[in-house]
């Protein structure tokens, strides 16, 4: 006998950030119940799909998320009641087709998202599968032919993600130990730790701020961007380890945010693209940079083909603002050639099932694919599992501070170790 959707809730909870957001519980017709959250970005692309806020400057200064809410209490959920459970693909659809716009606007995206992470997560339990490998059934995914997803972790933060004046939003590291056969994703993570937590140290020791960011990151004020660079080369010396050998160096420019009348306003210059390049370049030479995400802006088509004829051999070219999980988008990049990764956010294009597909097309155009938290980030752990059903090369959860971000992490261990155990 089939198991379908019996009941759909859901409530106004906060984010990490302490702004509303939207949960979701998924009830079904055996008594099975399960819940999903929806993160929210500070930093977004002007081409993701439509965040549904109320607007009403007196509750939460207008981000309150009642109107989602009541979407999900009302239309979606007469929509999706008596429907089978594990019809995730035809279910999204539905809710897709109930809003009738290509931003999600009518429901809102945070609102679809929320029922689609909420109906898959109850797949997995009614089929008392792990969520990962529930995803790769309902969806027919392969095996993945790599280990389990490498970390990037922000330990710093600049721009739109803390209050220093700072360009770059993140400044990432990407812990690997050369990826050694003896060595598991745990001890990536430990390294990782150990690195933030002498980065504050030497924050410290030099008399600089060791608060936070949103995203767990320490938030100083440093003079510029190269400074902050140098700081995590010293951590990562003075904690043991080797840049390249055992970890790699990454950034978020989150350049759209800097990006104003053909120019790029960098560090108190009005740079052109090749002039930005070349900063890039020169920084990939002295710091061995690994990853640039978001380097040019969102709709900087042409700067981003140069850019990737000129550093895409050498450096990982992490398109987010750019692709917004939209596979048209992704298609466009294809054509252009520009960038050779793709960051997955599913807030971004509003559904699992869309989510999905952008990875697939990632697949077949060649393009590297990092799974993503958001800045506004909850407890949910869900971009994990999908993380590792989807076989992605990077996780990108933020630092190993905060809980919503340690969170991830420690999803990510216990999949590892339920692997193992099962092997």
């Amino acid at each position: 006998m089939s198991i379908t959707i019996k009941d759909i809730t859901a409530r106004e909870i906060l984010d990490s950030r302490g702004d509303p957001t939207v949960e979701v519980t998924a009830m079904a017709s055996n008594g099975a119940a399960a819940t999903a959250s929806v993160p929210s970005g500070a930093s977004t692309g002007i081409h993701e799909a439509h965040e549904l806020r109320d607007g009403d400057k007196n509750r939460y200064e207008g981000k309150g998320v009642l109107q989602a809410v009541a979407h999900i209490e009302s239309e979606i959920k007469q929509t999706l009641i008596g429907m089978q459970v594990t019809n995730q693909s035809i279910i999204d659809q539905r809710m897709i087709e109930l809003d009738g716009t290509t931003t999600k606007h009518s429901l809102g995206a945070n609102a679809i998202l929320g029922v689609s992470l909420a109906v898959a997560r109850l797949g997995a339990l009614v089929n008392n599968l792990p969520l990962y490998s529930y995803l790769r059934q309902v969806f027919s995914l392969p095996l993945p032919a790599k280990p389990l997803p490498l970390p990037m972790m922000n330990i710093l933060n600049g721009g739109r993600h803390a209050s220093n004046d700072l360009d770059i939003q993140e400044f990432i590291i990407i812990p690997h130990l050369g990826v050694k056969a003896d060595l598991s994703l745990k001890d990536s993570i430990r390294v990782g730790s150990e690195i933030f937590h002498e980065l504050g140290r030497v924050l410290h020791q030099k008399k600089f701020s060791t608060d936070v960011g949103n995203e767990g990151g320490y938030a100083p004020s440093l003079k510029n961007n190269e400074q902050a660079l140098g700081l995590i080369i010293a951590a990562v010396k003075q904690s043991g380890y080797s840049l390249a050998k055992d970890v790699d160096l990454g950034l978020d420019v989150a350049a759209s945010e800097f990006y104003k009348s053909g120019k790029y306003h960098f560090e108190g210059k009005d740079l052109s693209v090749n002039e930005l390049i070349k900063i890039y370049q020169s920084w990939q030479d002295n710091y061995q940079l690994f990853s640039i995400e978001d380097g040019l802006a969102e709709d900087d088509w042409q700067g981003w083909h140069q850019l990737t004829e000129d550093l895409g051999n050498q450096v990982l070219l992490v398109g987010d603002d750019l692709f917004v999980t939209n596979k048209e988008r992704l298609a466009l990049g294809a054509e252009f050639k520009a960038a050779n990764a793709i960051l997955i956010k599913p807030n971004q294009i509003g559904s699992l099932s869309e989510t999905v597909a952008c990875v697939l097309a990632a697949r077949r155009y060649n393009y590297k694919v990092v799974v993503s938290h958001r800045s506004g980030e909850t407890m949910d752990t869900f971009i994990v599992d999908l993380a590792v059903a989807v076989g992605a090369d990077y996780l990108k959860a933020g630092s190993t501070s905060r809980g919503e971000r340690v969170a991830k992490y420690n999803r990510l261990m216990e999949i590892e170790a339920e692997r193992k155990s099962s092997a």
